[in-house]
């Protein structure tokens, strides 16, 4: 029998956090942020400079997620971001993992995930099935018209090639809107309070 010197090595590393400088896949991130503690993500209250560090960090550790457990696009496509449901349900198990895996946890808090996580790995694929995403295109999810309400635009799948040039976009684009949406609410201020000269 063989003796074994050295554990062996898994394929892919726990992610990265924001603030090492080597890390240049995504060029929004300042690399000078501070880790906080783990915290919940209101995705809609997030201000723009929040959400282009939340994005850039749940990306990274949704990327780490999907190489170290094997998971297929049904689990987890290639543009989940453009989609709510799979959002915040990928955001709630990020939460759970850094709570899980937090040095000061209790030692069977990552047992707990792991059993969580398999639940949330069914509930992905309800998404992922409802919504119609697949690994090569994308489409909006469809929503259900109520009596009395107007029909939505007919929806059509979408190719998209480069998924990291269209997250970029895509985060860019969500930043620029939350940038918009502080401004006219600080200018909406100043109009309220002019200042005296």
């Amino acid at each position: 029998m063989e003796d074994i010197d050295e554990a062996p090595e898994f394929d892919e590393p726990e992610p990265r956090q924001l603030n090492e400088d080597n890390y240049d896949e995504h060029p929004l991130v300042d690399s000078g942020l501070i880790a906080e503690p783990p915290h919940p993500v209101n995705w809609n209250l997030l201000t723009a400079d929040e959400a282009g560090a939340e994005w850039i960090e749940l990306d990274r550790w949704v990327h780490w997620l999907r190489r170290t457990y094997g998971l297929p696009a049904s689990v987890i496509p290639p543009f989940w971001y453009r989609h709510p449901e799979l959002l915040w349900e990928l955001s709630a198990l990020h939460l759970h993992w850094l709570c899980a895996y937090d040095p000061d946890q209790n030692g069977s808090a990552p047992l707990g995930w792991h059993r969580d996580f398999a639940d949330t790995r069914q509930r992905l694929r309800d998404w992922v099935a409802a919504s119609g995403t697949r690994l090569d295109r994308d489409r909006p999810t469809r929503q259900t018209t109520w009596p009395g309400e107007e029909p939505g635009p007919a929806i059509d799948d979408v190719v998209l090639a480069d998924r990291s040039a269209d997250f970029e976009a895509f985060v860019t684009t969500d930043v620029a809107r939350r940038q918009a949406a502080e401004d006219e609410f600080y200018a909406s201020l100043d109009d309220e309070h002019p200042t005296e000269d």
